[in-house]
């Protein structure tokens, strides 16, 4: 019986330089592997260094690498899943300011928000359309996309490595 496997991309937006072997274990925790990112300079942080990885594991991997960076300060990320057999698929973001957000992702990377949030969002409103706006602009993690997009744009044409899960 072959175990199902999906793929994604870790991208460390920032990091200050002391952090950055410390991401590279937590990395390695996750994938039982040994991994080297390759650090450049972060030209929307001065001073702070960003590193893109593609992974491929089974599904879950990339909450178990969302998991294993959260909380550290100075630190900014985002890991996407794609979708596989019979699971959706995710991205995480993670600012020191707002900490981690989680959006359950369709297989083009749109967010897809349930039923059940959008219900909540008109029911919190109560009638005022800004409250509602407010809560499906929650819901689709704007403020995380607003925080992150400088440091997106300064990561064109960086070099990506790929690595697959051992085991």
């Amino acid at each position: 019986m072959s175990v199902a496997l999906t793929r994604g991309v870790l991208f460390v937006h920032s990091a200050p330089t002391a952090l950055c072997p410390h991401v590279e274990w937590a990395i390695g925790s996750v994938v039982d592997k040994r991994t080297d990112l390759e650090w450049t300079p972060q030209p929307a942080a001065p001073g702070m260094f960003r590193a893109e990885l593609s992974w491929t594991g089974t599904p879950g991997t990339g909450a178990q690498l969302a998991s294993a960076l959260r909380g550290w300060a100075h630190l900014r990320y985002e890991v996407t899943e794609e979708p596989s057999q019979g699971v959706d698929g995710g991205r995480w973001s993670h600012t020191p300011e707002l900490g981690i957000f989680h959006a359950t992702t369709d297989v083009h990377g749109n967010i897809m928000v349930s039923e059940d949030r959008i219900r909540y969002a008109y029911e919190s409103g109560a009638g005022d359309p800004s409250a509602v706006y407010h809560e499906l602009s929650l819901a689709l993690g704007e403020a995380w996309d607003e925080e992150l997009e400088p440091f997106r744009h300064a990561a064109e044409g960086a070099p990506v490595r790929w690595l697959h899960q051992v085991g």
